[in-house]
């Protein structure tokens, strides 16, 4: 996926802590090569290059379940969160490079191959149909999440009921460690994310995601655009924020971290408020100073010890 992957555990038996751990990195690995956009072998990349066919494609379960929670949640958030949007980053990818903005006939033909009404997901006959031309799924938003949902799954059933997965900044909590109530999580300063943090979450049994744009933005003619696209226009995102999203899963939590930071803060937090067991903090910042707001069953930050 490439970001990179840590796992914390605590146990009585190195032994079968570390078996756990191999077969926990073997679950990562497994779902990389379906999910993967950089791997022209991965399952995700062969459904892409189906798009446009009239018939629907035979899925693994692992991608129609990761494309089934993906369209409940555009459809939730009004198409802020779009798998589809593989097109766009592309062109983005590209501008990242060579700064320079995608001309708008690129801009127009991405366009044509983006939206997520256009990805048919069948549950019953395990298919996904791509109705348009040069589809491309992207599932950057999302994948991390979900493969530590499952890593997390795998330490479980190997007796691992301790345990803290780091899915490059996306972060996944079970019981907290020995002779501790929670486990602490910093959260950046949005004007110094390289700083050591001065707001903490105590937290056990949940996910934290965060998505912003401190380390990947590109500056062009003095505009700072983000990696995070917004499905709707295609453009990279212009505001400097850090969203972080406390859920259930680590699948929820990144993909909801990703369409509040499309949603802006008054949009993205309203949306949070309908989704159960799911909050959100937001930071922006406005000529130099840090805004912060967050919905109400956020919770509570302590300041660093």
């Amino acid at each position: 996926m490439g970001v990179p992957f840590r796992i914390v555990v605590y146990a009585t038996d190195q032994s079968a802590a570390n078996k756990a751990l191999d077969m926990a990195y073997q679950r990562i690995k497994e779902l990389n090569d379906i999910y993967s956009d950089y791997d022209p072998n991965s399952e995700l990349s062969r459904l892409s290059r189906s798009s446009g066919r009239k018939t629907p494609v035979p899925v693994s379960h692992e991608l129609l379940d990761i494309l089934q929670v993906s369209d409940e949640i555009s459809r939730q958030s009004n198409g802020a969160f779009d798998v589809s949007v593989g097109p766009y980053v592309r062109l983005w990818r590209r501008t990242r490079r060579q700064k320079q903005l995608p001309d708008s006939d690129r801009m127009e033909a991405a366009r044509n191959s983006v939206g997520y009404q256009f990805i048919e997901v069948n549950p019953k006959q395990q298919t996904i149909g791509l109705l348009r031309e040069n589809m491309r799924l992207d599932l950057g938003g999302i994948a991390k999440g979900y493969a530590a949902d499952e890593a997390m799954k795998v330490l479980q059933e190997h007796g691992i009921n301790s345990a803290l997965i780091d899915a490059s900044g996306d972060l996944l909590v079970s019981e907290p460690p020995p002779n501790t109530s929670a486990w602490t999580i910093g959260i950046a300063a949005l004007k110094t994310p390289e700083g050591e943090p001065t707001q903490f979450l105590k937290i056990s049994n949940v996910a934290v995601a965060t998505s912003g744009d401190a380390y990947q933005f590109v500056e062009i003619d003095g505009t700072r655009y983000s990696h995070i696209v917004n499905p709707k226009t295609g453009m990279g995102l212009t505001t400097h924020s850090s969203v972080t999203v406390v859920a259930p899963t680590a699948t929820l939590a990144d993909a909801w971290a990703s369409a509040v930071s499309v949603m802006g803060p008054k949009t993205g937090l309203r949306v949070i408020a309908s989704q159960p067991k799911i909050s959100a903090l937001v930071l922006t910042l406005e000529e130099e100073n840090a805004i912060s707001v967050r919905s109400c069953d956020f919770p509570k930050t302590v300041d660093g010890e």
